[in-house]
């Protein structure tokens, strides 16, 4: 599927040694007495894992080198929005083609458990996750904390001149300044929109005070992005000086892309998303996808993401996290996630056929 390049990094694992490669003999991996094994022992670990996941080439490809380094299993992965994935895998619920969906808002996790589409698996790891950080029957679990933000391009703007809160977007002074990606492709944007909705909703149980917002927020859109790099090339270059975003992306993108970004942590409070991973029901490799998914959540993987791709575990027991991490203040929106799931696909419909300006085309 694609050319392979082996990392020589390789990330311990608590997987038993005792679990047997299909095609060759296995690399034995170490194994914490309180951890239990993903599967078992008997059982061989297939040739092939099947990654649908939201988090990028570059994420992708690292871990994708060193699993494969590892244990000599084939990954191939389709990087996709995670509203496109949840649809991919419901059209493929009689005959699924993946094994792991990693990443996505914990929102469309419970779309997908309460259609039937993931299997419960409950990892090695399970004590070191907080009761809000998994499904209760473990059809998915966290892997990140990811709060939500305004991105302004720092060339164009200097912190002072950049809205300070959600409202301030809608100021007239902003109109064709602002690029977006298009949401009803994307879980992060999808929150976002809902979280506008929702402040209002919450007391009044309608949704009209939030569709007037994002009406508003239409009107000063220059265009949606059809995937986040058009967004950000977009925005790097001046075409938009303002977006909404996920906060870790954002300081990657800055350090390690040097696009002029900065961000703006809301004042009123943010939706902090809690990303996830899942097993998919009947996946056609369910051994090799449990391998996976304690595979890209142990601490030395958690480590990883916090240091080169600037993720927030959710895993308590990751030592030496970045500055940023740790010194960050963020307050969080109260949201009643049940309610974000029960409407999302509602109001996301809403907008897209009522709101969003019809000459606003979405740019690919």
């Amino acid at each position: 599927m694609k050319n392979k390049k082996r990392a020589s990094i390789l990330t311990t694992l608590s997987i038993s040694a005792a679990l047997m490669l299909s095609a060759c003999s296995s690399e034995q991996g170490s194994s914490s007495s309180s951890e239990k094994e993903p599967g078992d022992k008997e059982n061989k670990l297939e040739e092939k894992v099947v990654i649908y996941s939201p988090h990028g080439k570059d994420i992708l490809s690292k871990f994708e080198q060193q699993f494969e380094e590892k244990y000599q299993i084939d990954v191939e992965w389709l990087d996709m929005g995670s509203q496109e994935i949840l649809d991919r895998v419901r059209s493929e619920k009689n005959n699924p083609q993946a094994d792991v969906w990693w990443g996505a808002p914990s929102v469309n996790f419970d779309q997908a458990k309460d259609e039937g589409l993931l299997k419960p698996y409950e990892p090695s790891y399970s004590g070191s996750l907080a009761e809000g950080f998994h499904d209760p029957e473990w059809h998915w679990s966290g892997t990140s904390q990811t709060p939500e933000v305004i991105m302004y391009n720092s060339k164009e703007l200097s912190e002072d001149e950049a809205p300070k809160d959600w409202d301030e977007l809608l100021d007239p002074k902003w109109k064709d300044e602002i690029i977006i990606r298009y949401p009803l492709a994307s879980g992060t944007m999808r929150t976002i929109f809902s979280a506008m909705i929702y402040r209002d909703f919450k007391d009044s149980n309608d949704p009209a005070a939030g569709y007037e917002w994002l009406g508003k927020l239409d009107a000063n859109t220059k265009e949606y992005a059809a995937n986040p790099e058009m967004m950000y090339n977009k925005v790097a270059k001046g075409e938009g000086k303002l977006s909404v975003w996920a906060m870790p992306d954002v300081v990657m993108l800055k350090e390690n892309k040097n696009y002029p970004f900065e961000f703006i942590i809301p004042e009123s409070g943010t939706p902090v998303l809690t990303e996830g991973i899942a097993v998919v029901n009947d996946a056609p490799h369910p051994k090799a996808a449990e391998a996976f998914y304690e595979f890209v959540n142990t601490p030395e993987a958690a480590k990883i993401l916090a240091d080169e791709f600037y993720r927030i575990p959710t895993r308590d027991d990751v030592e030496g996290l970045p500055e940023w991490i740790t010194n960050t203040e963020i307050k969080s929106m109260d949201i009643d996630w049940k309610v974000f799931q029960e409407n999302s696909d509602s109001w996301m419909k809403y907008w897209d056929e009522n709101i969003k300006s019809g000459e606003k085309e979405i740019k690919e």
